[in-house]
């Protein structure tokens, strides 16, 4: 399984993001480095992601580390953080990074990832995707799908949710109600979307809170997962499981 650490940034600082409630995001306060610079907060991340250890949890993808970024700016439909992500980008030329950026459709994307430049991936979100349209020609070029839900209310203006066979080979399953909460993994959730989409790799995000959880996440079919806090708490240290 693969651990990819996340970083969310809001007026180009690092925050903390709590059950999707962006009102409520506040500058990160990390166990692993101090203030809200995005580059060392990342550089940070990264480090403490390659120090967990899953003994029994199945092979990782290998390659280049991701770092999976929220530009909650561009989210909340103000202008990207163009200067701060060239700045991430530029500082961090070893990593595969996996931008979030409210894209309505793939034009958008591909602007956004002209302007910045380097080894990025584009996550379109059901929650921001404009139309079933959208989602069919977001994945001409390599992307990745995140299936946005909060609680049992699934943020999908454009039907991706019920749309597997237009799903690419990556698929996030976003359970935004549980992201920096403690509560644990939905791994109904992932199973579910493993048996829709058995060709797609499933990436978990939310409610992890120690190593015994991404197990259990990688046994229900999760292939990697997004996390923040637990690395940030210092809660997925080497062996420690609870």
């Amino acid at each position: 399984m693969d651990i990819i650490p996340v970083i969310d940034l809001l007026n180009g600082a690092v925050v903390r993001a709590v059950r999707g409630e962006r009102s409520n995001y506040a500058p990160m306060v990390s166990g692993l480095c101090s203030g809200h610079d995005p580059v060392v907060m990342a550089r940070a991340l990264l480090d403490a992601s390659r120090d967990v250890h899953l003994p029994h949890a199945g092979q990782t993808t290998g390659g280049k580390q991701k770092l999976y970024v929220a530009d909650l700016d561009s989210i909340l439909g103000r202008p990207a953080q163009l200067e701060t992500l060239r700045r991430m980008v530029q500082a961090l030329p070893d990593i595969s990074f996996w931008l979030d950026a409210g894209f309505t459709d793939r034009a958008m994307a591909d602007e956004l990832l002209q302007a910045v430049e380097g080894d990025i991936t584009p996550v379109f979100g059901s929650e921001t995707l404009a139309s079933p349209s959208a989602l069919r020609r977001a994945f001409t070029a390599p992307g990745i799908l995140s299936l946005d839900r909060r609680g049992e209310q699934v943020l999908d203006t454009a039907g991706c949710w019920a749309m597997p066979a237009h799903w690419p080979d990556r698929v996030i399953a976003m359970t935004l109600e549980r992201v920096g909460a403690h509560q644990g993994p939905d791994l109904e959730v992932i199973a579910a979307l493993r048996a829709a989409a058995p060709q797609a790799r499933i990436i978990g995000a939310g409610g992890v809170r120690h190593v015994a959880d991404l197990l259990a996440a990688s046994a229900a079919g999760a292939a990697a997962w997004l996390v923040a806090s637990a690395l940030h708490d210092g809660r997925l240290e080497r062996g420690r499981t609870g």
